[in-house]
């Protein structure tokens, strides 16, 4: 496995009286977007804050790349993007995202060539020359998320890049985050777990200063039991719980909200659950709305 491109030793971290990171532990690698979750208040922000080197720890060690937060060494190799990040009004996207490049060390005739690419990369390189304000909401966010692109950096931290969206804004940024995910690892801050669900395999969970680590792999064969979701149109819940129990290899079916059914069952019964269920919604003529390995976001870490 390659070198890890975050570690966290018992990170701790107070304001006052009160303790807001307590003993955090971790380490990341590169790969497919991390997500980062938890309630208002955990210390996801305060976090973000000491990976991103805009605050010091009170006491544990932290590293990205090797490297302090912050370090010199790791400009153009660590990019964030702030929830509430904003261009100035007055002057052309252009213009601001030109001024970012050269900050980093890119020739003027340079920055604006990594503008036009990160701007296209976002789908708006057509808007080079016009002002923030003639912006919609999302297309403003795209913009902020080319912003964090400059430089091809290893690693992104994007901090609610959906919040407040449309769903269609939500899913082209979704398409954008996932085509960049070759070149970049993103640790994305999120309460939108549908998104994260959809995007990562591996998640942070912090609550009350304290963090749990979630590997999200339906597919992993070696644990004993496997799971289903069934999101189905409405029908007897009675009728529908007693049918899926009598298929082969179902060890229990829970219920946690309406036409939402998770199977559980063994794999070593049963290899092709997936395919019988499916012959058996045909032969019952039920319809469904979602069908996926695995349990949702949601489920994996709340319950």
């Amino acid at each position: 496995m390659n070198d890890p491109i975050i570690t966290c030793q018992n990170l701790n971290h107070r304001y006052a009286k009160k303790q807001v990171l307590n003993n955090i532990d971790f380490t990341l690698h590169a790969g497919e977007p991390i997500g980062l979750v938890g309630p208002n208040g955990a210390g996801k922000t305060t976090l973000f804050n000491i990976l991103c080197g805009y605050l010091h720890p009170s006491s544990g060690n932290v590293s990205l790349f090797g490297h302090k937060p912050g370090s010199t060494k790791l400009i153009g190799k660590v990019s964030a993007l702030p929830q509430d990040a904003q261009l100035d009004p007055s002057f052309s996207i252009g213009a601001q995202l030109s001024l970012y490049a050269r900050l980093q060390g890119f020739s003027t005739k340079a920055a604006v060539h990594e503008v036009h690419r990160v701007l296209e990369a976002v789908d708006l390189k057509q808007e080079f020359n016009n002002k923030p304000s003639t912006l919609s909401h999302g297309m403003g966010k795209r913009v902020a998320i080319a912003q964090s692109f400059i430089g091809k950096p290893s690693l992104v931290f994007l901090d609610e890049p959906t919040a407040g969206l449309d769903p269609v804004n939500t899913r082209t940024i979704r398409s954008i985050i996932s085509e960049q995910t070759a070149d970049t690892t993103f640790i994305i801050s999120s309460h939108d777990l549908n998104e994260l669900g959809r995007l990562c395999q591996q998640v942070l969970m912090l609550e009350k200063g304290h963090m749990r680590t979630t590997m999200l792999d339906a597919s992993d064969s070696t644990k004993a039991s496997q799971f289903i979701t069934l999101q189905l149109e409405t029908y007897s819940v009675t009728e529908v719980i007693n049918t899926l129990q009598q298929l082969t290899g179902v060890i229990a079916i829970n219920s946690p909200q309406r036409n939402e059914y998770i199977i559980e069952y063994s794999e070593l019964k049963e290899p092709k659950l997936d395919a019988k269920l499916l012959m058996l919604l045909a032969e019952k003529n039920w319809s469904y709305r979602q069908f996926s390995r695995g349990k949702t976001l949601e489920e994996q870490l709340f319950f």
